[in-house]
């Protein structure tokens, strides 16, 4: 079955010390996101990075409930180290202004022109973008998989709520050799 990787925003303002968003948590999954992008990467599975990205000076329904954060340009929307398109054979950018990768975005041509089937998903938070996506992801009728080991937030309770919404409604939380075996 043709697997895609979905990376969510491994920028700056979440993962970074000096980030605008970022909570210390959000480091324990550097290594197995890692991973999982070298295993795509070695297989010739679709990679894709998505970005959350904002427009400085425009009105923005997102600030509704946040505030003012990874501005197009800006250090923070910026990947971390490591992170984002570093010239691998099969990887993609989507930027987002919304929390779910597939809303106002054309994720869901490209990955069908890809005749991709089942979406791996990992990166942060858990709870906001990681559970928009997967829940967009399944409407479209893909196959989801979230990777436990490889996703967090800085709101545990909220985030093994979001896991279990996923598993029961959505989808299906693996784990990080579940994840790097269906990747091979």
């Amino acid at each position: 079955m043709n697997t895609a990787l979905i990376v969510i925003d491994m920028q700056n303002g979440f993962l970074h010390p000096s980030g605008e968003n970022t909570y210390p948590a959000a480091a324990d999954i550097i290594g197995n996101v890692q991973a999982l992008i070298a295993q795509a990467d070695a297989t010739g599975a679709v990679i894709v990075h998505v970005a959350d990205r904002h427009r400085e000076g425009f009105e923005d329904f997102e600030q509704i409930h946040l505030p003012v954060h990874s501005l197009s340009g800006s250090f923070n929307a910026a990947y971390y180290d490591g992170f984002g398109p570093r010239g691998r054979k099969r990887e993609v950018e989507i930027v987002k202004r919304r929390y779910s990768a597939f809303f106002g975005t054309d994720l869901t041509l490209f990955l069908r022109e890809q005749a991709v089937r089942r979406l791996i998903l990992c990166g942060v938070k858990t709870n906001v973008c990681i559970r928009a996506t997967a829940q967009d992801g399944f409407a479209n009728g893909f196959e989801v998989h979230v990777v436990r080991d490889a996703v967090n937030t800085n709101r545990p309770h909220l985030g093994e709520a979001a896991l279990e919404d996923i598993a029961r409604y959505l989808g299906h939380v693996i784990g990080q050799s579940d994840a790097l075996e269906m990747l091979r």
